[in-house]
C-alpha cells in the first residue's frame, strides 16, 4: 500500500512496537467511575462521573508511548470504556461482550495499548445509555511530526444534558409521544402547516406514514461545554495562538461551531491533520472531533459557540479577558415546514421499513431503488469526471469484483448491478461544486426554492476536508462493495440497516487484505453520524486521492456517503450510528474478519450486546373524566407486544381487552387475546368473555386500523387517528363497527337487530381533544356514544 494512511500507520505501529518491548515511556492513568450528585444548570441530579467530574479528565500521550489505563467501577452496575478513534488491539476496544469483558461493579479492569497515531480523540462508556449520564472524557496525543504553530492547546468537550433518566427518554421515544418536539417548539401543527400553504406537503408525509420533517429526537434543557453551561478561560493572553481540540460528546445533538474574531483555521478532523482551511461555521456531528487554531485578540476575549442543529439552544466557551468578541448570530433556526414542502416537491419516498418481514433476506439494492429521492432530474451524470478518476477511486467493473462469492446478504448480490450503483454514487460524490449549483430546481418548487435534492443538504458534506498526503489505495487489492441503507421508524422508534435492526442482523463478513468500500444511503429524515471501531476510513469527496481520513462520518437525510478502508485488522468491530438512542434502538452492525474469538470472552456472549435493541419497554395511559375512566398498558419490543385496555363508564358500561401481538413488519401485526364486556347497561351480573384474533395496521395517512373476529364469528373493524392542530392541542377520533351475522347460537338483544335475517351490528364512536400540559399530564374533553360527553385528566406513565 503506497497511501499516506498505510505508510503513516505502519511507521507509527513499528515505533510503538519497539517501545512495547522496552516500554520506556509507559503512561499510566487510573480513572474511577462512580455515581455522584452533580449540578449542571439550575438543579442537582445523580450523574455518572469519571474521577468525580463530567467530563472526565483529559488523557495525554505522545506517539510512541504505551498506555496503561486502570478503570475502577465504583457503581452498582457494570460499565465499560471505549477509546473512540484509537487504533488498538481488538480485545481492548471496550465494547462489552463483543471485544472486551464488562467492568463489573466493584472491580478494576486494565486496558493497555501502544499509542501509534496523533490527534484529538475521546473515550466513553459503551454500556447501556451511560454516556448520556456523563461517562466520557478526552484524549490528546501529540507528535513531533505535526508541525503546527500554536502556543498552547485547550480541549473543549461539548455535550447535551438532561434531568431525565436516559432509559425514560428512550421509552418516551418508543411510545411515539410528540412531547419533546412540543417542548422544543419544533413540532409543525396542522394550523401552522395550513397557514403556510403546506397542506399538500403534509398530506404527502402522512401518506408515507411520516408526521413531518424532523431533525432531532430529544429535548435538552442544557447544552454544555466542559461540563458547564458556559465556560470561561481568562488566562489566555492577547496574541497567543491556541489549538482548540473540540469534541462533540453529546448523546444525540449535532452542533454548528461558530467563532468570534473571524474564521478560525481548521487543521485536523477526527485526529489526522488536514490541509488548513478557514471556516466561518463548521457542522460537528456527534462523536466527531475538529482541531482549530485561533489567536486571542488584543482587545478582548473570544467566544467559541456551539449551537444545536435544531436551533433549540447553545453553549459557549470564552477565551481571554476584556470585551467579548461574540460569535455571529446569523444561524437561522431550521424551518421544518419549508423543508417539508421542499422534500415533498422532490418526490422523496420515505417509507423504507425499519423491521422487514423477512430480516434474513436483505435486498439493499432493491430498497435503494424503491425508496429515497427521485434521481431522474439529476441524471446529468458527470461521466467525463468518472473516466478521469484514478482506478482506485472508480467503482470496479464486473470483472474486477474479486471478493468472496459466499457473502453476507448485505454485500454485493450482482456484480454488474453493484458496478452501476457504485459508479452512479461516485459520479454524484465527485460532481464539481459549480455544476451542483447550476442544477435545475425540482418540478413544483417556486423561485424561492431553487434547489435540488443534491443541494438541499449541500452544507452537510466534507468537501472542505483535504488530506495533506494521498490517501488512495493501490488498485492491486480486491474491493468488497457493501451497501447499507440507513432505515428507521419514528412511530415505533426502531433504527436499522437495510430494514434489519442489530438484534436480527448477521455480522458483515470482510477479509484481511481487501479494500472495503461502503455506500451509506440514508433513507430517513435524521442525520446519522456513523462510527467504525478500530479503523480509519477514507470519506470520498471532491478531493479524490486526497480524500480525508476519519473514523466518524455524518450522513445527512436522504443523502449518500462513500467510505473505504483497508481491511488490515482481525476480530470483530462495532459499526453504529453514534446518536445514542439510534444505536440502542438497532442502528448497528458488527464487521467481522471471521477470526477466532478471544478466549478471554468465553463467559461473555456477544448476544448480550446484539440483543440490546430488542429489550422490552413498558408504558401506559390512564384517563379520569366526568363521564368515564380508561386505562391502556403496553409492553413491547421489536416484534412482540402485549396490550391491556379497559374502559369504564359511570353509566356502568364496561369493556376490557387483553392481547398479544406479533409485528410482521413495521406497520402490520397479528394478535390474539380476549375481550370482556357487560351485556346489559347498568348491570355487571351478565358479562361476556370472547376470544379474539385479528390484524392491526398503520395505514397511510397515519390511521391506526384493525380488524378482528371473535369465537362467535363476529367480525369487527376499528380505525382511529389523532392530529396535532395547535402546538399543544390535539384532536382525536375513533370508530368501531361490529357485525353479527347470526352464525353462532347465541341470540342478541341489540337494538340494531334485524329480525328478518338475524343480522345485527354495534357501532361505537368517539371524538375529542387533548391539551398537553406536560410530558405526563393532559387535559382532555370528548364525547363517546356509549358514555356521553365529559372532560377530565389524562396521565401518562
Amino acid at each position: 500500500m503506497n497511501s499516506f494512511t498505510g505508510m503513516f500507520l505502519l511507521i507509527q505501529f513499528l515505533i510503538g512496537s519497539v517501545k512495547i518491548m522496552a516500554q520506556p515511556d509507559t503512561i499510566t492513568y487510573k480513572i474511577t467511575v462512580e455515581e455522584k450528585m452533580v449540578k449542571i444548570g439550575e438543579q442537582e441530579i445523580m450523574g455518572m462521573t469519571i474521577n468525580g467530574s463530567i467530563p472526565g479528565p483529559t488523557l495525554r500521550f505522545k506517539v510512541g508511548d504505551y498506555a496503561v489505563i486502570y478503570v475502577q467501577n465504583n457503581m452498582d452496575v457494570e460499565t465499560s470504556i471505549h477509546w473512540h478513534g484509537i487504533l488498538l488491539p481488538n480485545f481492548f476496544d471496550g465494547v462489552p461482550y463483543l471485544t472486551t469483558p464488562p467492568v463489573e461493579p466493584g472491580t478494576t479492569f486494565k486496558y493497555e495499548f501502544p499509542i501509534t497515531h496523533s490527534g484529538t480523540y475521546w473515550y466513553h462508556s459503551h454500556t447501556a445509555l451511560q454516556e448520556q449520564r456523563g461517562i466520557y472524557g478526552s484524549i490528546a496525543i501529540e507528535s513531533e511530526e505535526e508541525n503546527l504553530e500554536y502556543d498552547r492547546d485547550l480541549v473543549i468537550v461539548f455535550g447535551d444534558w438532561t434531568y431525565e433518566k436516559p432509559k425514560n427518554i428512550l421509552r418516551t421515544l418508543k411510545r411515539g409521544l410528540e412531547w419533546y418536539n412540543i417542548k422544543k417548539g419544533t413540532v409543525a401543527p396542522l394550523a401552522e402547516v395550513i397557514s403556510r400553504g403546506a397542506l399538500g406537503a403534509q398530506l404527502n408525509f402522512w401518506r408515507q406514514r411520516m408526521e413531518g420533517a424532523d431533525i432531532s429526537d430529544v429535548y435538552y434543557p442544557h447544552f454544555i461545554a466542559n461540563g458547564q453551561v458556559e465556560a470561561e478561560y481568562p488566562d489566555f493572553a492577547a496574541g497567543e495562538k491556541i489549538r482548540l481540540r473540540i469534541i462533540n460528546a453529546a448523546a444525540s445533538t449535532q452542533f454548528w461551531l461558530t467563532f468570534g474574531g473571524g474564521p478560525p483555521l481548521l487543521v485536523a478532523a477526527d485526529g489526522p491533520l488536514v490541509e488548513p482551511v478557514r471556516r466561518e461555521k463548521t457542522f460537528i456531528a456527534v462523536a466527531e472531533t475538529y482541531d482549530f487554531i485561533v489567536e486571542i485578540p488584543d482587545d478582548g476575549k473570544l467566544e467559541v459557540r456551539a449551537t444545536a442543529q435544531d436551533g433549540t439552544g447553545q453553549t459557549s466557551v470564552f477565551l481571554g479577558s476584556g470585551n467579548t468578541l461574540h460569535a455571529p448570530d446569523d444561524l437561522p433556526r431550521p424551518d421544518l415546514i419549508q423543508m417539508m414542502k421542499e422534500m415533498a416537491a422532490m418526490d422523496m419516498k420515505m417509507g423504507a421499513p425499519a423491521a422487514k418481514f423477512n430480516p434474513g433476506e436483505e435486498k439493499p439494492h432493491e430498497m435503494m431503488e424503491k425508496y429515497g429521492m427521485d434521481m431522474e432530474h439529476d441524471d446529468h451524470s458527470q461521466m467525463e469526471d468518472q473516466e478521469q478518476m484514478p482506478h482506485h477511486q472508480q467503482a470496479p467493473d464486473a470483472d474486477d469484483n474479486r471478493h468472496d462469492q459466499h457473502q453476507n446478504p448485505v454485500e454485493m448480490e450482482d456484480g454488474k448491478e453493484e458496478n452501476k450503483h457504485a459508479r452512479h454514487e461516485m459520479e454524484m460524490e465527485n460532481e464539481p461544486a459549480d455544476n451542483k449549483e447550476q442544477q435545475m430546481p425540482a418540478e413544483g418548487m417556486d423561485a424561492n426554492q431553487q434547489m435540488t435534492h443534491g443541494q438541499m443538504f449541500a452544507e452537510f458534506n466534507y468537501d472542505y476536508l483535504k488530506a495533506p498526503e494521498k490517501t488512495a489505495f493501490e488498485n492491486k487489492k480486491p474491493v468488497r462493495e457493501i451497501l447499507l441503507n440507513l432505515t428507521g421508524n419514528m412511530n415505533r422508534y426502531i433504527w436499522s440497516f437495510n430494514g434489519v435492526p442489530l438484534s436480527e442482523g448477521d455480522n458483515i463478513r470482510i477479509k484481511k487484505g481487501e479494500i472495503v468500500r461502503i455506500t451509506l444511503n440514508n433513507l430517513t429524515m435524521m442525520h446519522h453520524p456513523m462510527h467504525l471501531h478500530g479503523h480509519f476510513f477514507r470519506v470520498i469527496n471532491e478531493n479524490g486521492e486526497y480524500s480525508p481520513l476519519k473514523h466518524t462520518v455524518n450522513v445527512a437525510p436522504m443523502q449518500k456517503v462513500t467510505l473505504e478502508f483497508d481491511a488490515n485488522e482481525y476480530g470483530d468491530w462495532f459499526f453504529h450510528c453514534h446518536i445514542l438512542y439510534h444505536m440502542d434502538a438497532g442502528m448497528a452492525r458488527v464487521f467481522s474478519y471471521g477470526t477466532p474469538r478471544d478466549e478471554r470472552l468465553e463467559e461473555y456472549p456477544a448476544k448480550i450486546l446484539t440483543n440490546t435493541s430488542n429489550h422490552f419497554f413498558s408504558w401506559g395511559t390512564a384517563d379520569v373524566a366526568s363521564h368515564m375512566a380508561g386505562l391502556n398498558l403496553v409492553t413491547s419490543n421489536i416484534r412482540n407486544q402485549f396490550m391491556l385496555s379497559a374502559e369504564f363508564g359511570w353509566n356502568t358500561i364496561f369493556e376490557g381487552e387483553l392481547t398479544y401481538g406479533r409485528y410482521l413488519t413495521d406497520f402490520i401485526s397479528v394478535f390474539a387475546g380476549a375481550n370482556i364486556e357487560n351485556e346489559r347497561t347498568g348491570s355487571f351480573e351478565e358479562t361476556e368473555v370472547t376470544a379474539i384474533a385479528g390484524l392491526r395496521y398503520l395505514m397511510p395517512f397515519l390511521f391506526h386500523a384493525g380488524i378482528h373476529i371473535d369465537h362467535k364469528l363476529r367480525p369487527q373493524f376499528e380505525i382511529e387517528k389523532e392530529i396535532l392542530v395547535f402546538r399543544r392541542l390535539a384532536v382525536f377520533g375513533g370508530f368501531e363497527y361490529q357485525a353479527d351475522f347470526g352464525l353462532s347460537d347465541t341470540g342478541s338483544s341489540d337494538e340494531n337487530q334485524n329480525e328478518e335475517n338475524g343480522y345485527n351490528h354495534e357501532i361505537t364512536w368517539s371524538a375529542g381533544m387533548e391539551y398537553f400540559l406536560s410530558k405526563n399530564f393532559s387535559i382532555m374533553a370528548g364525547y363517546d356514544n356509549r358514555f356521553g360527553a365529559g372532560g377530565g385528566l389524562s396521565f401518562r406513565f
